[in-house]
């Protein structure tokens, strides 16, 4: 009855006793204190509604719209406008998990092309409807080579977003799995090292293409030295560089996983994103969530169904690879309807001009002499480079001018000070390049 009624301090007091703490405040301890906002909220309330609005809208004009030449992870590509004008319909706004097929078939149809798509950017047999974020979805391909293979041990290229390796690593520590890191050599994971870290206790080898550094690597002879181990070969690849790219499949992988923000999606403060999870279809029964498959009605009607459910709420919990009980529905028709408005040329397009303008904004940085590139290896829209100039003098002469760039790497620990990270996308003009060059100019 009082469902929407806050606790009374006799809850409250059941509560903490129960988890034996004094107060409220104790279960953000965690939280640094820099970070909490200990003041008033500064919003009038001797105002109407329409003041209200017009006292927001006003501050709302403080905000500073950045230039982004920032990349590990999060892209500022291109959006469609109609991309919004088809997500915000009611119908697929408002929807719910399509268990009802029969009045569910325009959601999961685009579900299923949604898999389809990913399969064909993979080059892998089966995809599921998307998961959560490009981080969750490695850790989960994780879960799914332990499953297959019976072994306890994951393989982490060091050259991996170190982000994603944390989650990796968060989840495998709460199933009782292990994890070690493989080395890198100027910049690109270390076969040797490699070779000697595989045992019979692996379960998969993971990397990243393109890399942390931005590196595109290559993996000529992995697929076969890991499948000789009976290991799963797990690469994570920014999906949108596979317009252009080899794909998983034809590296050797057997599970493709990472993130589909750069499909079009806004940055939006880091969020939300979308993962996407493709195996060989060999697999597909240790796959965590959901599949959309393709069937016919009685009447011989084509129709889209909910198929392979390898999760909690359909399975003994035992037997579930994982808890995931979701997916990112509304995000993954946002990338449907970006990958059907671009086509294959349009992406190879959107990474043709990535390509042009990084490169250009690399070369003109080395001509300053106030950079080095430490690695010296291919790159498509992102790059790494060694700063000669203090970081924090970087980043506020950016800041100042409306840029988000020049990333300090050095947020993943000591062993990358020095590196900051730059990302040009086909949204960057050859003027907003030429602005960051003309700061970085005159830099000292």
């Amino acid at each position: 009855m009082f469902k929407y009624f806050p606790h009374t301090k006799a809850d409250i007091d059941s509560m903490l006793e129960t988890l034996n703490v004094t107060s409220i405040d104790e279960l953000f301890k965690d939280i640094p204190q820099s970070v909490i906002f200990n003041s008033d909220y500064d919003v009038p309330s001797f105002m109407s509604e329409s003041e209200l609005r017009n006292h927001f809208a006003e501050l709302g004009k403080k905000n500073q719209e950045l230039t982004l030449f920032s990349g590990l992870g999060i892209y500022d590509h291109y959006q469609p406008a109609v991309i919004d004008a088809i997500t915000s319909r009611q119908e697929f706004m408002t929807s719910y998990t399509p268990y009802q097929p029969e009045i569910s078939q325009g959601t999961l149809q685009y579900i299923f092309e949604y898999q389809s798509m990913i399969q064909t950017l993979t080059g892998m047999e089966v995809s599921n409807a998307s998961m959560y974020d490009g981080s969750t979805a490695t850790a989960e391909a994780c879960f799914m080579a332990c499953a297959v293979t019976k072994r306890n041990k994951i393989l982490i290229s060091s050259t991996l977003n170190p982000n994603t390796a944390n989650v990796i690593k968060t989840y495998l520590k709460y199933k009782d799995l292990v994890w070690d890191f493989i080395d890198e050599k100027s910049g690109v994971i270390d076969l040797e090292d490699l070779k000697t870290k595989l045992d019979k206790d692996v379960a998969g080898v993971v990397v990243q293409k393109t890399n942390l550094y931005g590196i595109i690597e290559g993996y000529d002879g992995f697929s076969e030295l890991i499948k000789e181990n009976k290991s799963l070969f797990i690469i994570n690849a920014d999906i949108s560089t596979l317009g252009v790219l080899k794909s998983p499949k034809e590296d050797g992988a057997d599970i493709a996983c990472g993130d589909c923000q750069s499909l079009g999606m806004p940055p939006a403060f880091g969020g939300p994103t979308l993962g996407y999870l493709a195996s060989e279809k060999t697999h597909v029964r240790k796959m965590p969530g959901r599949i959309c498959g393709y069937t016919h009605d009685l009447e011989g009607k084509r129709a889209f169904v909910l198929t392979l459910q390898a999760r909690e709420q359909h399975i003994r919990r035992s037997k579930a690879n994982s808890n995931i009980c979701s997916n990112q529905s509304l995000m993954a028709l946002f990338v449907t309807v970006y990958l059907t408005l671009m086509g294959k040329n349009g992406l190879k397009e959107v990474n043709n001009l990535s390509y042009q303008g990084a490169h250009y904004l690399y070369d003109q940085l080395l001509k300053t002499k106030k950079f080095r590139d430490p690695f010296n290896q291919p790159f498509l829209k992102e790059f790494t480079l060694e700063t000669m100039i203090p970081k924090e003098t970087i980043q506020t002469a950016f800041l100042e001018n409306g840029i988000l760039g020049g990333i300090s790497l050095d947020i993943y620990g000591e062993k990358y000070q020095g590196l900051i990270n730059f990302s040009v996308t086909e949204k960057r003009t050859k003027a907003e390049i030429d602005k960051l060059l003309e700061i970085v100019e005159g830099l000292s």
